[in-house]
């Protein structure tokens, strides 16, 4: 038999491998969900709509268009599907990576809270609780990408008090401090005979010893009765800043331009394994008296990555009384991911650094809103999300995504003067997604994903 990569034989490389690919995948998805007024428009004009206290997540210059003060409290239910058909995938030996196909869509429910104040003068205050990242995808334990994903769970919450003032008649400056915790869980399976293959070479056999002396031990390459599992968790807190601008062209018009500074997080946590019974008897034996007897012992772990910057440039345009246009263009810094490190507590497992190849991406929104009476306005949006993912061999199981198409409808109601109830419907239609990704245990998953995503979002605005 012959290895894809012998350098991953390495059991080190084998352990790390399986961590980068997890946090990269962790820290790489965002969330736009953070106002059901503004889902009815695709996200529209998002910097410069200022509907309501939503605004102080998008821009937070817009504080300065609410009156008095109000609470806006959100939630959005998210519904994915990610289904996996299996094109050719192989094990680290060459061989079929056998396992069934599956869906590793999930559905989440993402909720937010904004409160707005008018203070003396030209002068507001604000505080918006969000989630910016998060991640949920959820595999069969036995499934033929279990090397590289299992179970994927990221969340982060994000606290933005923000200020807001009037620096004249057209223009508002809008500044805000973001403190945000963030938590992770991922889950994937390890193939016990690559394992120790890895762990006879770090012992000084040659690759072809090494297969013989683990295949007499009875390991098959890719056998799933035979795997073992690790779990990963951490956390952190970090901060961050914000800021926007909020220009009046006209009487009816005026653009909106917000910026999001990135934010270092360093997570840390541990490492928990579950070790095929066969395989920590063949290490409990072969390795006694050696420090890799230790090589899966569950460990302290520590993963430093960068979360990506963000900037928003926004046009709304009020046509008339009661028709409204807007649009939007969003670049986020994706790019900013060039490595991930990650040490070890363990000190058989050595630090890590991997290269990743993210690129910057666009988001592309254009949206209308009518008032149908002096209680209702109906809303409309279109947007294109890029992805930040380049090629098929970047891609991982854990975040299967691709461009992403919005069609979003929705509408927003006033029961009466202080409460106004807002609805939003997004559709995301997503390419089909190939992925052709070698995973750090040397099993390659080939195949194509049929995804898309529903959202359903509502929001309460209560005025003081």
């Amino acid at each position: 038999m012959k290895m894809k990569n012998s350098a991953r034989l390495a059991v080190v490389s084998v352990l790390a491998g399986g961590f980068i690919s997890s946090t990269v995948s962790a820290a790489g998805f965002a969330l736009i969900e953070n106002s059901a007024s503004g889902m009815g428009n695709a996200f529209a004009g998002g910097s410069a709509i200022a509907e309501d206290g939503s605004t102080v997540w998008f821009n937070p210059a817009g504080m300065t268009r609410l009156k008095g003060e109000q609470i806006s409290v959100a939630g959005h239910f998210i519904s994915t599907t990610a289904d996996f058909t299996n094109q050719g995938s192989t094990n680290a030996a060459g061989g079929a990576l056998a396992g069934p196909e599956d869906d590793g869509g999930t559905s989440a429910l993402v909720p937010n809270f904004y409160y707005v104040k008018q203070l003396e003068g030209s002068a507001w205050f604000g505080v918006g609780v969000t989630v910016p990242f998060g991640l949920s995808t959820d595999y069969d334990e036995n499934w033929v990408g279990r090397y590289g994903a299992t179970k994927s769970e990221v969340q982060a919450i994000n606290i933005n008090p923000s200020f807001a003032f009037k620096h004249n008649d057209d223009l508002a400056i809008g500044l805000g401090l973001n403190l945000q915790y963030i938590e992770a869980t991922l889950e994937n399976k390890i193939d016990s005979a690559l394992t120790c293959v890895g762990l006879m070479q770090a012992a000084g056999q040659d690759q072809a010893t090494a297969f013989a002396t683990c295949g007499g031990a009875g390991f098959v390459p890719g056998d799933a009765t035979q795997d073992s599992a690790q779990s990963l968790e951490g956390d952190d807190w970090n901060w961050g800043w914000n800021a926007g601008l909020l220009y009046d062209l006209d009487d009816s018009s005026r653009l909106g331009l917000a910026y999001r500074s990135s934010m270092d997080a360093n997570l840390s946590g541990e490492v928990d394994f579950t070790v095929n019974a066969g395989l920590q008897g063949f290490i409990d034996t072969a390795f006694a008296g050696t420090p890799l007897i230790n090589v899966l012992t569950d460990s302290g772990i520590n993963a430093g990555i960068e979360l990506p910057a963000q900037i928003s440039l926004s046009y709304v345009r009020d046509v008339n009384a009661d028709f409204t246009v807007m649009a939007d263009i969003t670049w986020t810094e994706w790019s900013n991911f060039n490595a991930l490190v990650v040490k070890f507590d363990n000190l058989v497992q050595p630090t890590s650094t991997t290269p990743e190849n993210w690129e910057d991406s666009y988001r592309f929104a254009i949206g209308a809103s009518y008032k149908t009476s002096d209680a209702m306005v109906l809303r409309v949006g279109l947007a294109q999300d890029q992805t930040p993912i380049p090629s098929a061999e970047d891609r991982t199981a854990r975040i299967p995504g691709d461009e992403r198409t919005w069609l979003s409808l929705g509408m927003g109601y006033d029961i009466d003067e202080k409460t106004t109830i807002d609805v939003g419907y997004s559709h995301l239609f997503v390419d089909d997604v190939k992925i052709n990704n070698t995973d750090g245990f040397g099993h390659t998953l080939i195949g194509e994903y049929e995804a898309d995503v529903d959202i359903l979002s509502v929001q309460g605005t209560f005025k003081f």
